[in-house]
């Protein structure tokens, strides 16, 4: 199937870490909360899609996330919590997993769009109405935002619960079996099910978080011998295989269905790891590598088939073509027609380009 993929072979994600990783997924260097203490407020790319463009249907979340940890998505910041990811996993009955990946046989109850009991769309209506006259009382008192976000929360919560659309969407059991079975009983692959049902009926951009444990994710391969944190064999032996299927199956399945040309699908990390194998007394760990890292798209109506960049013979140091966090931002916002030239606001009202370092769309792309 790699003719329906491009691979990245010299993202240049200097100042990139993890826990929070923040940089890839804002298009921002200074998004490193570990280093700069305003990183975590830099919005990211999803929150600033759900500003900028909006949802694709007016009863589906703009942006979506399934998260393990809240350190691992990217979150609005600046924006407002209006602009925040809406956490579809707390919405959906899912398998639970272990910290190192075991699945223990339980299920989320995913009971978010469920009415309590004795509750009806009347109530509702009416509670709506009534927290709507109380919030005009209070609203001389906001100062930060938090009314706005939850007036804009409210509103959607309701037309989502009311409408149903996008609790149908998250609700697996309208799937065809022969799709579920497709796809598989992994949690991981699960997900990707749901982010298709998602952007099929109108959300805007979802995001995975493919981890396991809370802190510092499942990739984290330094040699431990513990799976998943082994390195290149107890580590990303079981996690390749996974990944492989569940990439594919969505990529195809999105193909089939007619809508690969309108999904952009993008595979990445927050850095990669050294050209020297053997950390924490294994033979096969690495350490991180913000010098360069590899990436993986396919769709988006976007030319594939083809390798971007090169690294040097140890895979060391970036070679040719240099794509960076901000070019791919450009190409994101690109696909999903937001203004490359649109601005965010920090809290002293100063505006910031949502595109930095002066990104370009990947030319080789378009």
């Amino acid at each position: 199937m790699l003719d329906t993929f491009t691979i990245i072979r010299s993202v240049d994600c200097a100042k990139s870490n993890h826990e929070p990783n923040k940089v890839l997924q804002t298009g921002h260097r200074e998004a490193a909360p570990r280093v700069n203490p305003k990183g975590d407020a830099i919005p990211s790319i999803g929150s600033l899609v759900a500003r900028l463009r909006g949802p694709n249907h007016p009863a589906m979340p703009p942006y979506a996330a399934f998260q393990r940890s809240r350190s691992h998505i990217g979150y609005a910041g600046y924006l407002g919590k209006q602009y925040d990811p809406f956490l579809a996993g707390e919405a959906a009955k899912l398998p639970i997993y272990d910290l190192v990946g075991n699945d223990t046989g339980n299920v989320t109850r995913g009971e978010m769009f469920q009415p309590s009991l004795g509750l009806s769309v009347g109530r509702i209506t009416d509670r709506r109405e009534l927290l709507g006259q109380l919030d005009r009382l209070r609203s001389g008192l906001d100062r930060d935002g938090s009314m706005a976000a939850l007036d804009a929360y409210q509103q959607q919560a309701v037309e989502m619960v009311l409408g149903g659309q996008a609790r149908e969407a998250l609700d697996l059991s309208q799937e065809p079996e022969q799709a579920r079975d497709r796809y598989g009983e992994h949690l991981w692959c699960q997900q990707a099910l749901l982010a298709r049902r998602l952007v099929e009926r109108g959300t805007s951009f979802v995001t995975i978080d493919l981890s396991y444990h809370t802190a510092s994710g499942t990739w984290d391969t330094h040699g431990d011998n513990i799976p998943p944190y082994g390195g290149i064999e107890k580590g990303l032996g079981p996690l390749l295989p996974l990944f492989d299927h569940l990439i594919t199956t969505l990529v195809g399945d999105l193909d089939e269905r007619g809508l690969l040309d309108d999904v952009l699908v993008i595979a990445m990390g927050e850095f990669g790891r050294t050209p020297h194998m053997g950390t924490q007394d294994s033979t096969d760990g690495r350490n991180h590598w913000p010098v360069v890292m590899s990436m993986c798209l396919a769709g988006g109506g976007l030319r594939h088939g083809q390798v971007i960049g090169a690294t040097e013979r140890d895979g060391g140091q970036i070679r040719e073509r240099a794509v960076t966090p901000a070019d791919l931002a450009a190409t994101i916002y690109r696909h999903l027609d937001v203004p490359l030239d649109a601005t965010w606001q920090d809290n002293r009202g100063r505006p910031h380009p949502i595109v930095q370092e002066n990104g370009q769309p990947i030319r080789e792309l378009f």
